[in-house]
């Protein structure tokens, strides 16, 4: 089988804990580019959301978060691996990774 025909669109929207980070944001946003490529991703297209409040707060803590959506073709089994890889990243609150038609 060609590469294309084994690789899929998607779209991960990762909302991020900026609180305790010092650097700009765009290091951070920079450095889960480079994650996502290390796991075999090809990111297309970075799109900064900003701050955005949540409209259900389950942490009074971080009633808001900022909203990155990554674009990328990779391998079915990328999600998967994507969600191991930041598991345990503080400053990754959530990731929802879509499959585009």
């Amino acid at each position: 089988m060609s590469q294309t025909a084994t690789t899929k669109r998607y779209r991960a929207t990762f909302i991020l804990d900026t609180r305790n980070y010092t650097e700009a944001v765009e290091t951070l946003v920079d450095s889960i580019k480079e994650n996502l490529t290390s796991v075999g991703v090809n990111v297309t297209k970075v799109d900064n959301l900003g701050n955005q409040d949540f409209i259900r707060v389950t942490d009074r803590r971080m009633p808001s978060g900022l909203y990155v959506e990554y674009e990328m073709d990779a391998a079915p089994e990328s999600p998967a691996q994507i969600n191991e890889r930041f598991r345990l990243d503080k400053t990754v609150n959530r990731v929802l990774i879509q499959e585009i038609k």
